[in-house]
């Protein structure tokens, strides 16, 4: 009765907006964000964000010890000193690897059946923390979700996981976000159907759509768009052999998403909300940074023209 109460007081609220961040946000055409690491991870140095004049980022998980109560509180305050709104906190377990696609399917999110209940009693770790540093919104790479017509068993235990997570996190007023990437858009599409919660929604990367070889991102975007509460701005090039290799991430606007088009295509389905610019090369960081600042620029002149 518990769950179905925090259920149905959150639809409503789930289902008003796009963007949730703060009131300001919701003001704001496609206010820009970035996505940072504190501790782990391949997103940019938090403070960075602040330098170049971002009020919202997204963040991967920091680790375990850095979690604590304790830590997330002295979090919170560095957040508001440097004028930072979390919009998403991204999961990543030990464990994982993006070495080659074949290791992807075994090794990443939910779907591992080994690793399942650890990473699931994690997910619940991560978004205490969120939670504590005003975070609503927990993201992850669920992982290669098993199609119902291959493997129903596998599919539906899946299913009922995901409803579980998404159950709990209703309970303290949070939203799941299940990152593009490794399913076409009808398979998380259907997927996301059958879990039929109303907290579940989608953070749309384009760019993952072509380093997985899962699908053409904006046509993507166009069927499930009704579901995107978060976006990466990221691009990549199609690898010569889609989906049996990884496909190439380059800066926003250098590759095959098509960032104009993208960009249009958000607004058309109805999201004006943050975009949020990953570029994933942290060994790289004033390359990255100097990157960031160019998508940030473009995405900025897009935007203005839009208005």
């Amino acid at each position: 009765m518990r769950t179905l109460t925090c259920l149905l007081s959150l639809a409503a609220l789930v289902l008003s907006g796009t963007c949730f961040a703060d009131d300001c946000c919701k003001k704001e055409q496609f206010p820009i964000a970035a996505f940072v690491s504190v501790d782990a991870g391949l997103g940019v140095q938090i403070d960075f964000a602040s330098e170049i004049g971002l009020k919202y980022i997204q963040m991967h998980t920091p680790s375990k010890e850095a979690r604590t109560p304790e830590k997330a509180a002295a979090f919170k305050a560095r957040l508001k000193e440097l004028g930072l709104t979390p919009l998403v906190v991204f999961c990543g377990f030990d464990g994982e690897s993006y070495a080659d696609i074949p290791t992807t399917k075994k090794t990443i999110g939910l779907v591992p059946q080994e690793t399942r209940a650890a990473r699931f009693e994690e997910i619940k770790e991560i978004a205490n923390f969120a939670k504590a540093i005003g975070c609503d919104v927990v993201g992850i790479h669920i992982g290669f979700i098993p199609l119902k017509s291959e493997d129903p068993k596998a599919h539906d235990d899946l299913v009922k996981v995901a409803q579980e997570l998404c159950d709990y996190l209703a309970a303290q007023g949070q939203r799941l976000h299940l990152e593009t990437g490794q399913e076409t858009a009808d398979g998380l599409l259907a997927f996301i159907e059958d879990v039929n919660r109303p907290n579940l929604f989608i953070n749309f990367d384009p760019a993952n759509m072509i380093l997985y070889g899962s699908g053409e991102p904006i046509e993507a975007l166009k069927k499930i768009g009704k579901y995107v509460r978060s976006v990466h701005a990221k691009d990549a090039l199609w690898a010569k052999n889609p989906g049996k290799e990884w496909g190439q991430e380059v800066p926003f606007g250098q590759g095959q998403v098509n960032a104009r088009k993208f960009i249009e295509t958000l607004k058309a389905v109805g999201y004006t909300g943050p975009i949020t610019i990953e570029r994933e090369i942290p060994d790289q960081p004033e390359r990255q940074k100097k990157e960031i600042i160019e998508a940030k620029n473009l995405i900025e002149s897009i935007a203005k023209e839009l208005k």
